[in-house]
């Protein structure tokens, strides 16, 4: 009876889990389709408001005018005063009174008139505080930013491809041509002069390229990648694919800006004292060479050091990487820095070591443990049994060998969405499942009732991983959308396992026990020799 009642709440988990996979799925759907929603009402708001707006304008100019016309009038009919024949000496007073009160009125008209608009630029008024209005979430806007981008960047990454192949004499004329005439002018104090004549030059050429003229010179060859014309009609699984290109583009990018800025703050909050040392030394020398030397001095040997490390060293540098590794101090130095999340896992592979020398020395089994099994029952028989999932053995569904469990982690795995971006197809796009990591293995099983379920199951070798990262899908999903992105060589786009809860406990295990294999996994330095 108690086996019954098992079974049958197993099979109501495992309907219940089938249902919230479904309902995942309808919610990214509806998510896409109210975005199409609030773009039709606000076109319709956007027409309301105009109408309101010219509206507005109308009674505001016809106010305007009628508040004219009644001054004009007023001025206008101001009765003028009739001559009198005798005044006596108090009616003069105030009668020159009200002409001095006339003329200062007409002079403060005609300076307010001739000054006034001028007067009112300088008045201090208090900063508006204007809230910029955020566009909704678009697969249509984010991928036109990202070609915007793009091509705003063209320019610039043009500009230091130039600079990289004279440095590389892509072009041995044209950068002998170029060391010669830099070489002179440093020579001569005219560097400075000379390269405000190449940017005046340059903005010239612009002119005329603007005007029609066809000028193009480059020392590397332009390449133009073929521009697809944007899809206008999509579906919801190719809008949740772009989405998820350009994200991954985008994370790209901002992870690598996160790096450079995390590395040059690094390098002056003194993270690595041996590189921050070198950059304190070359600032205190730098500050008592521009005491002592003349400027004119300090500049040539600047421009000569410059044109010299540009042209020779660095040609050096790059064509002899074994000479760049051990003498280019710079290189050494940026190479050498760390980034806050390298500095996180070295904090945590220390706090690892620690807690791996403590469990050596404790006991891994003790006899009163080994008493509790049955007789008859070997003991990989009996942690076999302990470690199952909800469609039977662990071993079993996932095809491995007996002695692959799950993680003490992972015993109930942790639940979670399978994106996997080689296919086209929404049943195959989307799975849901519970994750389990053992000794060898990451193993993810589907929660679909139908009989190809084990065709769905996903078995990937820790060995054969080539990049773990987390990942965020949307924050739609369960878990705020936080998901694991693994990259592996038989698959174009990395996996991507979202809509986790416990995601950074996931990812520390993985990542720990990735670690694990690929470091017993390398060949000692002695067989290499």
């Amino acid at each position: 009876m108690a086996a019954a009642i098992q079974e049958f709440q197993r099979s109501e988990s495992d309907r219940l889990n089938e249902v919230k996979g479904h309902l995942e799925i309808a919610l990214l759907e509806k998510h896409f389709l109210q975005e199409e929603l609030r773009k039709l009402r606000e076109e319709t708001n956007v027409d309301s408001l105009r109408q309101e707006l010219d509206k507005e304008r109308t009674k505001r100019i016809d106010l305007e005018q009628k508040m004219n016309e009644v001054l004009k009038s007023r001025l206008e009919d101001s009765p003028p005063q009739p001559p009198r024949k005798q005044q006596s000496p108090s009616n003069n007073g105030t009668a020159e009174k009200q002409q001095k009160e006339v003329w200062s009125s007409r002079l403060q008209k005609w300076l307010h008139e001739r000054f006034g608009v001028y007067i009112e630029d300088f008045r201090f008024q208090p900063e508006e505080s204007t809230v910029e209005t955020e566009e909704p979430l678009s697969a249509k806007r984010l991928t036109e930013n990202m070609r915007r981008l793009k091509r705003g960047a063209r320019p610039v990454t043009n500009f230091l491809r130039n600079l990289s192949a004279l440095s590389n004499w892509h072009s041995v004329y044209t950068s002998a041509i170029a060391f010669i005439i830099y070489m002179n002018a440093a020579w001569h104090g005219w560097a400075i002069p000379m390269l405000l004549f190449l940017a005046i030059l340059r903005l010239s050429l612009n002119y005329l390229i603007a005007r029609g003229w066809r000028i193009q010179w480059s020392i590397v060859p332009e390449v133009f990648e073929p521009m697809e014309p944007p899809k206008e009609d999509l579906t919801v699984s190719e809008k949740f694919q772009l989405v998820l290109d350009v994200a991954q583009k985008a994370q790209n990018l901002f992870g690598k800006m996160a790096d450079v800025l995390e590395k040059i703050k690094n390098l002056f909050m003194w993270v690595q004292p041996e590189s921050t040392r070198k950059l304190y030394i070359c600032l205190w020398m730098a500050f008592i060479t521009s005491c002592v030397l003349p400027y004119k001095l300090m500049g040539f040997m600047i421009g000569l050091y410059a044109g010299i490390k540009f042209f020779i060293i660095d040609f050096l540098f790059k064509s002899c990487p074994k000479l760049r590794d051990k003498y280019d101090t710079p290189h050494i130095v940026w190479n050498s820095l760390p980034t806050d999340p390298q500095l996180k896992e070295r904090t945590n592979a220390t706090v690892s070591r620690r807690l791996s020398g403590i469990e050596k020395v404790q006991p891994i089994v003790s006899r009163s443990s080994l008493a509790t099994v049955p007789c008859g029952v070997s003991r990989e028989e009996e942690t076999g049994r302990s470690h199952s999932t909800k469609k039977g053995a662990f071993h079993e569904i996932f095809s491995l060998s007996e002695l692959e469990r799950p993680l003490a982690v992972c015993e109930n795995g942790w639940r979670c969405c399978l994106i996997n971006r080689d296919r086209k197809m929404p049943t195959d796009y989307i799975r849901n499942g519970v994750l389990y990591v053992t000794e060898n293995y990451l193993c993810f099983e589907s929660s679909s009732s139908r009989s190809s379920a084990s065709k769905k199951n996903k078995v990937i070798k820790l060995v054969d991983i080539t990049d773990i990262q987390k990942y965020k899908v949307l924050s739609v999903l369960p878990g705020s959308g936080m998901g694991i992105s693994i990259a592996t060589p038989s698959t174009q786009k990395p996996l991507v396992f979202g809509a986790m809860i416990h995601r950074d406990e996931a990812f520390e295990a993985i990542f720990t026990q990735y670690m694990k294999i690929m470091t017993t996994t390398k060949p000692p330095a002695s067989a290499e020799l």
